[in-house]
C-alpha cells in the first residue's frame, strides 16, 4: 500500500494564518507546510483508496498531491480539523462509505457515526457505516481496526491498517495522550509505519495551563496537557510498539524553528510504500 501524508499539522496548521513566528517564517522560506491532519492510503492491488480523516484542507490537499479520490473513509473523531472537510465531497464524489465508531460518547450523547450522519445529513451520496472499535473491518481490500485512545473530553480513536495479502501494516495513534489503553497498544503494535501525534516538544509543557503528564523516569512529560503526546511521549510509544519507522504528525507551529523540521517530524506530501 502507498501512504501519503496529506496533512501533518494541528488545528491551525503551519504556517498559521496571520503568524510571523520564526517557525512559520521558516516554513514559508523552505516552501513546506503542515495542513490539517489527513492520511491517504492507496491499495494498489485493488485500485482503491482509503482516506483517514477529512481535513478542512481536503480540496487543496488532493489538488496539490494528485492522489486518487477516496473510495471510502474513516473518521477518528469529531473535532473540526478531522471532520469538517467532508462537505467538500459535494458534487465531487458519486458515493462514499464513511466508517466511524458506534460507541456513544458521554460528552455528546451520540457516537462519532451518529454525529457524522447528523452533521452531514444533506450529503445523500455519503453512507455512514457504524463501526465497532477493536473489531476488524475489510475496507478497500485492507483490514482496518479502530482502537480507543485518550483525547478528553471527547472519545477518539487511532487505527491499524493492514494488507491481508502482504502483511504490510500502518498504525495511526489518532489524537491522544500517552495513556493509550493496553488493548489498543496491542492492535497498533509492530507497524511498518507509525504515525504518532506529537503536538509539541516536552520543553513547552511549562506553557500549558495544566502542564505535562505521564512523566518518564527522568521527569520528561510524555503528554502535553491532557489531549496530545509530546514529541518525547510519541517516540517513547513508538519504541514500545516496536515501530519499524515513525513519523510524527499533528504538529503545532509552537515547535522552536531550530527543531521544527528535524527528523522524524513529518511535513505534508511525504509518501511511503509498505
Amino acid at each position: 500500500m502507498r501512504v501519503t501524508l496529506l496533512g501533518t499539522g494541528d488545528t491551525t496548521g503551519t504556517p498559521t494564518v496571520g503568524c510571523d513566528c520564526d517557525t512559520c517564517t521558516a516554513a514559508r522560506e523552505r516552501g513546506v507546510e503542515r495542513t490539517r491532519f489527513s492520511v491517504h492510503v492507496e491499495n494498489e492491488r485493488t485500485d482503491e483508496s482509503l482516506l483517514i480523516d477529512f481535513s478542512p484542507d481536503f480540496r487543496y490537499q488532493f489538488l496539490r498531491d494528485e492522489v486518487p479520490l477516496p473510495d471510502a473513509a474513516v473518521i477518528t473523531h469529531i473535532h473540526f480539523d478531522h471532520l469538517d472537510g467532508l462537505g467538500n465531497v459535494f458534487r465531487v464524489l458519486d458515493d462514499l462509505s464513511v466508517y466511524a465508531a458506534d460507541e456513544t460518547d458521554p460528552e455528546t450523547g451520540a457516537s462519532v457515526a451518529e454525529t457524522v450522519r447528523a452533521d452531514y445529513h444533506y450529503l445523500d451520496r455519503v453512507t455512514v457505516v457504524p463501526t465497532t472499535p477493536l473489531e476488524t473491518e475489510r475496507i478497500c481490500g485492507l483490514d482496518v481496526t479502530l482502537v480507543p485512545v485518550e483525547h478528553p473530553p471527547l472519545i477518539c480513536y487511532g487505527l491499524a491498517v493492514e494488507d491481508p495479502e502482504t502483511g504490510a501494516k500502518l498504525s495511526i495513534t489518532g489524537d491522544t495522550s500517552y495513556a493509550v489503553p493496553e488493548e489498543s497498544r496491542a492492535v497498533l503494535a509492530d507497524p511498518d509505519l507509525l504515525l504518532a501525534d506529537a503536538i509539541v516538544p516536552a520543553s513547552l509543557c511549562d506553557h500549558h495551563p495544566l502542564g505535562g503528564r505521564h512523566e518518564d523516569a527522568t521527569g520528561v512529560a510524555r503528554t502535553f496537557g491532557t489531549k496530545h503526546m509530546t514529541r518525547e511521549g510519541a517516540l517513547a510509544l513508538a519504541a514500545e510498539l516496536d515501530a519499524t519507522r515513525t513519523r510524527l504528525v499533528h504538529l503545532a507551529h509552537f515547535y522552536p524553528a531550530a527543531e521544527a523540521f528535524e527528523e522524524p517530524l513529518a511535513i505534508d506530501g511525504e509518501q511511503y510504500v509498505l
